[in-house]
């Protein structure tokens, strides 16, 4: 029964199997003939399609080829006309060419035929020149010479002339503005006419006590002349005693050693020593507040403390009767003002002109002269070169800067002010002499007086060998030659007169 029951149910199964893969099979069938149709379908619409394509190509290549052949066309036009353009200027370009060559070689011609009579020219020079040589007697030299000289003493009064109007207007306006400059800074400074002057005479209240200083076998005084190394003149002049030396500061220690031990009564040796050690530590102690005293007046600040000290000792040393330190100041000042009026670095000028003869601390202490002495020791300090360079500047014929000038330029009005300075009878008649002398040395000079103390040399020339052009260069000639070999204050004006006198008696 169950296998009966199993084989039905096999039976049922293939059956169900068979009738499934008929079904599907039909089913199949059925899609596959849809498919085709419709592929069929598709692949007419697309051949139909390729053919619109197609088409559509076919027309736009035809469009675009009848564009090109247009645009060749339109090129192919440009470019013939283009090419007929070049010809024609090739063609002008041709022409020129050969109008060119023709020109140069016409100019070619024409410089031969100029070479030919600027010769013919030169030939015709020479014989004329030899004509005018075997006429005149004189060769072409010598009538250059001939000529010019003709042509020198025309010219020569008038040339003089001329040259003595400009150096006038020119003289006269360098002066007027030298002298509102000069005037203006003067006037803004209120200094005394007269330095004071460093004395060397110690006074005494009576013979008794120079009797004293003098000592027995005259012990006392050489015991203060070997302390301060000076000598003391004890003569029978009364009331003083006169110390000489060479070193201002020697002389300052004796005199107020001196005045200690006469205002003390005290004098021997050994009073002698302490005396001499105590005006030493007060002339220091002097010296140094000087310096001080001198920077704060003068406004600067910033020097080292030593070389403020050794500027004090500028209080104690003369030059021709003028306090030195009393000019530093004023060259300083001067100096500041100047350069105000004139756009120049005031400090400098300042400082510069304070300093500028500080080499006259130490130039009786060591070998050389005072300008190089004081410009090393300003270097010696770290003094701007600038600064330093003043030293040597005021003692310069060319200064190198303008506040070089300028310190120069107030040195020379600190030194030759009325009453700033003095010197001797002696000196002053030699330096007369030497500028008379300096002035007859020259041809041609007759006679040389040197006037205003010194300020104005006259010359009188001879007037047949001194003309006028020549009157002009001797007195600079003068000028110079004063310049170079004399030492003087200020300015010397060389005047130099040429006078012809015609003098005729009527009888």
């Amino acid at each position: 029964m169950t296998l009966l029951y199993t084989l039905v149910v096999l039976i049922a199964v293939a059956a169900g199997a068979v009738a499934g893969w008929f079904l599907r099979k039909q089913t199949a069938a059925k899609l596959a003939s849809g498919a085709e149709a419709k592929a069929e379908r598709l692949l007419k619409e697309a051949k139909v399609k390729e053919q619109e394509l197609l088409l559509q190509a076919r027309e736009k290549a035809i469009a675009l080829i009848d564009k090109a052949k247009v645009d060749e066309e339109a090129l192919k036009k440009d470019l013939r006309a283009e090419k007929q353009r070049l010809e024609q200027r090739e063609t002008l370009f041709d022409k020129k060419l050969l109008e060119f060559e023709e020109n140069q070689t016409k100019l070619q011609e024409k410089l031969k035929q100029v070479e030919g009579v600027k010769g013919e020219i030169e030939n015709l020079k020479v014989r004329e020149l030899k004509k005018l040589e075997e006429i005149s007697g004189l060769s072409r030299e010598k009538a250059t010479a001939e000529l010019m000289r003709l042509v020198e003493e025309q010219a020569h009064d008038q040339l003089a002339s001329r040259l003595r109007k400009l150096e006038e207007t020119n003289q006269e306006e360098f002066e007027r503005k030298a002298r509102n400059i000069v005037s203006t800074t003067i006037q803004r400074i209120a200094t005394s006419h007269a330095a004071d002057i460093t004395t060397t005479v110690v006074p005494i209240p009576s013979d008794e006590i120079k009797g004293r200083i003098i000592g027995k076998e005259g012990r006392n005084i050489k015991t203060v002349e070997r302390l301060t190394g000076v000598d003391v003149i004890v003569d029978e002049t009364p009331g003083i005693i006169t110390v000489s030396g060479f070193s201002p500061i020697r002389r300052q220690v004796a005199k107020r050693a001196l005045d200690k031990l006469i205002s003390d009564g005290r004098i021997h040796p050994a009073r002698i020593e302490e005396a001499v050690e105590e005006a030493r530590h007060d002339l220091a102690v002097d010296i140094k507040k000087a310096g001080e005293d001198t920077l704060y007046e003068m406004g600067i600040a910033g020097l080292d403390p030593k070389l403020v000290q050794i500027l004090g000792r500028l209080k104690y040393r003369t030059s021709y009767g003028q306090n030195v330190l009393v000019h530093s100041m004023e060259v300083g000042w001067l100096a500041a003002l100047l350069a105000e009026e004139l756009g120049a670095d005031v400090a400098v000028c300042k400082k510069g002109g304070l300093l500028h003869d500080i080499g006259k601390t130490i130039d009786q202490d060591v070998k050389g002269a005072h300008p190089q002495l004081g410009y090393e020791l300003m270097k010696k300090f770290n003094l701007p070169e600038e600064i330093a360079y003043m030293a040597i500047a005021h003692h310069e014929d060319n200064p190198k800067t303008l506040e070089g000038i300028i310190v120069k330029v107030a040195d020379a009005i600190s030194g030759s002010r009325p009453g700033a300075r003095r010197e001797s009878a002696e000196e002053y008649l030699k330096r007369l002499e030497d500028l008379e002398k300096i002035a007859t040395s020259f041809q041609g000079v007759e006679k040389a007086y040197a006037i205003q103390a010194g300020r104005e040399l006259r010359v009188f020339v001879t007037p047949e060998k001194i003309d006028d052009l020549a009157a002009y260069e001797l007195a600079k000639n003068v000028a110079r030659r004063v310049e170079a070999e004399m030492q003087y204050p200020g300015e010397i004006k060389v005047n130099v007169i040429r006078e012809t006198r015609v003098v005729e008696y009527a009888r």
